[in-house]
């Protein structure tokens, strides 16, 4: 054991470099993730913010009654609703660009065009969703928008559409807006596991009178399947919140208002408002928590999905 210890201690040592960089990424795993989840226990107390820090543990245990009051609130089927038909958009419509993306740029022969594509297409991800909410009310504002005045002065429409405060265009400008901001950055994922695929399969595929089309149908969608299996599992986990294509939390917040409020309120700005707003932290911390057990369980049985057609999963 004595001999062992020293053996981790030369080693340690001599790699004193690469040992510190973990170690510091490790305390700012745990510091930053793991010690607040002792808050969880908040979801069970009536907590007031008046008591402290040292109140969440001395506050009264109160079961599930918080659980109970959010499941029987009259906003939650509208809520639920909400968050997830705008996060099963994203899933469905969004998904599949940054694949077909990816494909498009790997097919482009003229290497400066490419690199400008790719360029330009991965981008927008890395501008805030602040900006991005104030670049679609210059673009889509019913009065000023950019969009609007072409549409009216193009005899297209008598009057500027209202895409940023009617309920009905609420989840169509959201996943728009998210495709656009994310689907080149996730792009890079899907070329990189292209860049892997063997050259000599499409060589070989192309000397027997394959197409363009049949070899990425026959060579490299099947090549890029287990990219594809580990991103939508990532995907399906953060399926609440939005998936792979942005926060449906900050979308709502910056983009929804009074008039579009049917629609583009979901759980996490609810939770939010309550908890910050109305100081009820130990109900938000409730209402939080189910969206997390939720996202775990659907993390699981996407994976164990995977796992039953023999796909690489994450565990």
């Amino acid at each position: 054991m004595h001999k062992k210890c020293n053996s981790i201690g030369k080693q340690f040592t001599r790699q004193w470099e690469l040992q510190t960089v973990s170690l510091l990424g490790i305390g700012y795993l745990v510091l930053f993730s793991y010690i607040p989840m002792l808050g969880i226990i908040l979801a069970f107390k009536s907590y007031k913010i008046s008591s402290g820090i040292g109140g969440i543990f001395s506050s009264k245990w109160v079961g599930l009654k918080y659980f109970q009051e959010f499941v029987t609130d009259y906003k939650f089927c509208e809520l639920l609703r909400n968050t997830l038909v705008l996060s099963s958009l994203k899933l469905v419509l969004a998904f599949p660009v940054p694949i077909l993306l990816a494909i498009l740029i790997s097919e482009c022969k003229h290497k400066v065009f490419k690199r400008v594509i790719q360029t330009c297409s991965y981008m927008p991800n890395f501008i805030s969703w602040i900006l991005v909410s104030g670049i679609a009310a210059v673009l889509f504002s019913e009065t000023s928008g950019v969009i609007n005045q072409l549409l009216v002065k193009g005899g297209l429409t008598s009057k500027g559409i209202p895409f940023l405060t009617a309920p009905g265009y609420f989840w169509g400008m959201s996943v728009f807006l998210s495709i656009w901001k994310s689907s080149g950055w996730w792009a890079i994922i899907f070329l990189a596991a292209i860049s892997g695929i063997d050259s000599t399969l499409y060589e070989a595929a192309k000397v027997d009178g394959a197409g363009r089309l049949q070899r990425i149908w026959y060579i490299t969608l099947p090549g890029i399947r287990s990219s594809v299996v580990t991103v939508l599992i990532l995907s399906i986990g953060s399926f609440l919140g939005g998936g792979m294509v942005g926060s449906n939390f900050e979308q709502s917040f910056l983009m929804g208002n009074a008039v579009n409020n049917a629609t583009s309120e979901i759980i996490q700005t609810y939770a939010f408002k309550m908890g910050m707003s109305e100081g009820r932290f130990s109900y938000a911390t409730a209402v939080d928590f189910i969206q997390s057990l939720v996202s775990i369980t659907l993390v699981i049985i996407s994976n164990r999905i995977a796992k039953h057609f023999n796909e690489e999963g994450l565990f």
